[in-house]
């Protein structure tokens, strides 16, 4: 498949994702409904992407897009260069329940994903290393000593963590996570999410992380993405016939964070508490608290804007984006 060539896209970008709709036909009407409309989205390798925003607002569709689940969008969505395709090894992902075999031991449900990875041949005859390899991942999860054990002997971090290590040992550069903390008591969640920060910066794969906790999301993120449907622009409240117009969710906030693995004491700190609280107050996640597209807080470096000529009939938002590709090819 040859490599696609599309504006703004420049070779550190891992995803680059413009003019993205996804709409869905409605239980009652089966008129199309627009959950995503118009997101626009770069990411470098590497990057923490944590994403949140109200309920609806499409955030998980947002990952099964990119993990290649879900093909039925309009607009573009590249991966390393290429369009996104039905998932593979290069693209790992995290679900919120345990994605862990009962019937399988610790190290079976690590090595199950080596063994889906090879042909059969070469896993007769690499046995031995293919076993050390799940051995060396169960080691960096702290499992090692548990790898003979099957999942009901395990908490429920134990859990999350074997599954975690089996997205991982494939080797994935992009690792998609959603809310796969949810299920766990807030003490476990907290060793888990240290935990994950410290295989991030051994392992140094991109993780989207899709949370409904902002503390969680601030404290993990190199980044952090808003999604939401709680905006306004230029078409005003109702459609051309009149009807009251739905509005599917963009990115109204996109923004930089720490990108250090911390103690979970700096939750505690009033810097942490305050961006946590300012997240939280500001628009987006409720109705009555909306900005217009021409303000959303765009400030992280890759952030980039394509509104239509309805949705901001100034052009601002494309002379935005027309402004940032000249400074990127200046170097700028």
């Amino acid at each position: 498949m040859e490599t696609i060539a599309l504006p703004g896209i420049h070779t550190p970008n891992q995803l680059y994702i413009e003019n993205l709709y996804r709409r869905f036909p409605d239980p009652k009407t089966g008129l199309p409904q627009t959950v995503l409309e118009n997101v626009d989205l770069r990411v470098n390798p590497g990057e923490f992407v944590s994403i949140i925003g109200p309920s609806g607002c499409g955030k998980s569709t947002l990952l099964r897009i990119c993990l290649g689940a879900d093909l039925g969008y309009e607009g573009n969505v590249i991966i390393n260069g290429k369009p996104v395709q039905f998932p593979d090894s290069t693209r790992g992902l995290v679900p919120q329940k345990y994605g862990v075999y009962p019937h399988l031991t610790v190290l079976k449900n690590v090595l199950i994903g080596l063994e889906l990875k090879y042909p059969i041949w070469y896993r007769m005859t690499h046995k031995k290393e293919l076993r050390a390899q799940a051995m060396e991942y169960l080691n960096d999860v702290q499992l090692a000593e548990h790898a003979d054990k099957y999942p009901y002997q395990l908490s429920g971090g134990q859990q999350q963590r074997v599954s975690i290590a089996q997205t991982l040992v494939t080797g994935p550069g992009m690792v998609f996570m959603d809310e796969p903390f949810g299920a766990l008591d807030q003490s476990t969640r907290e060793r888990v999410q240290v935990f994950m920060l410290q295989l991030w910066e051994k392992h140094k794969m991109t993780v989207f992380f899709v949370t409904h906790d902002i503390g969680e999301a601030v404290y993990l993120g190199t980044r952090l993405i808003l999604l939401s449907q709680y905006y306004v622009d230029d078409r005003g409240d109702v459609d051309e016939k009149g009807n009251p117009l739905r509005r599917g969710a963009k990115i109204i906030t996109d923004i930089p964070l720490t990108g250090t693995a911390l103690p979970t004491k700096v939750k505690g700190e009033k810097s942490f508490i305050e961006i946590v609280r300012s997240i939280a107050e500001g628009p987006g996640f409720k109705p009555d608290h909306r900005e217009h597209v021409r303000d959303f807080n765009l400030a992280h470096s890759n952030s980039f804007q394509t509104l239509t000529a309805l949705e901001d009939k100034t052009g601002n938002g494309n002379g935005r984006l027309k402004k940032m590709e000249e400074q990127m090819i200046r170097g700028g």
